[in-house]
């Protein structure tokens, strides 16, 4: 398969997430546009290192991976926690986390 394919799928995922993030209002929503931002880099990460031969591309997406990991820890424990608080994960309540 061609390796512009890949990149062609890669930009049309990030351009869903984006949008997603950029329309939605539902913070798991948006939490979920993001965390599929950052597999269409992965999936760009490595193709790149497929096309050129080496693994650099792959370490990349691995050390993505483990950000992304990290990010849905504490992601979800903050959206959790304003739940519990508010009954509502919506993004218009910009003042949850004033006081």
């Amino acid at each position: 398969m061609n390796p512009a394919n890949y990149l062609y799928l890669s930009a049309l995922l990030f351009t869903i997430g984006a949008a997603g993030v950029l329309v939605r209002r539902n913070a798991l929503i948006v939490f979920m546009c993001v965390e599929l931002m950052l597999n269409a880099v992965n999936l760009s990460f490595v193709t790149f290192a497929r096309m050129h031969g080496n693994l650099d591309g792959q370490v990349f997406a691995f050390f993505t991976m483990v950000v992304a990991a990290a990010e849905v820890v504490v992601g979800l424990a903050i959206i959790m926690t304003i739940f519990r608080a508010r009954r509502s994960v919506s993004v218009d309540d910009n003042n949850l986390l004033k006081h």
